[in-house]
């Protein structure tokens, strides 16, 4: 059971009721509700990062399921997953990043080099030089500025799941996809 209850969406602000009925039906969704002033800006700022990045989407969600993996966040990591597939990342990529093979053969430089460079993120207070430099050789100043949103925003949503002890939901990828594209 979550540490707090979820929200009643009919006791909720009439925005929110409204920003509930168009998502999927997601715990992660319900709880964030709780801070109602700042749940529809948080959506549409989910939303730009999962639907209207520069960045690849196969190398946001390689970034994300890292975050996911090293901040015990399974919660992250179901949902993420299954977005992951629909991008079209391999499944034995997915499978190297959840038992932390980033020397696996399935991932090339660029994707080490992003991994990495949210392990580090995650980590650290600052990135190493070199792993900078490897980031930097593969994306532009805009996509790495996505990046470190990206690995940001999902960490603080990975700290909501955890510390709120959130209950797993069954993968949504595909809902997820779908109200980003419209927020």
């Amino acid at each position: 059971m979550a540490r707090l209850p979820y929200p009643d969406p009919d006791s909720s602000p009439e925005p929110v009721r409204e920003a509930l009925a168009a998502l999927p039906s997601l715990n992660i969704f319900r709880m964030l509700s709780h801070a109602q002033t700042a749940f529809r800006p948080f959506l549409r700022f989910g939303g730009a990062i999962l639907g209207r990045l520069e960045l690849d989407p196969k190398l946001r969600e390689l970034a994300i399921l890292q975050v996911a993996a090293d901040a015990g966040a399974k919660y992250e990591w179901v949902q993420h997953a299954s977005i992951a597939r629909q991008v079209g990342v391999p499944e034995e990529q997915i499978a190297a990043v959840e038992a932390g093979r980033l020397r696996d053969p399935s991932l090339g430089d660029g994707e080490r080099a992003v991994l990495n460079f949210a392990r580090e993120v995650v980590a650290v207070p600052r990135v190493s030089d070199a792993t900078f430099a490897s980031v930097s050789e593969l994306l532009s100043p805009r996509e790495i500025v996505e990046l470190l949103l990206t690995v940001g925003n999902y960490l603080m949503l990975a700290r909501v799941m955890t510390t709120l002890e959130l209950e797993l939901d069954d993968p949504a990828g595909e809902q997820v996809l779908g109200s980003s594209e419209r927020s």
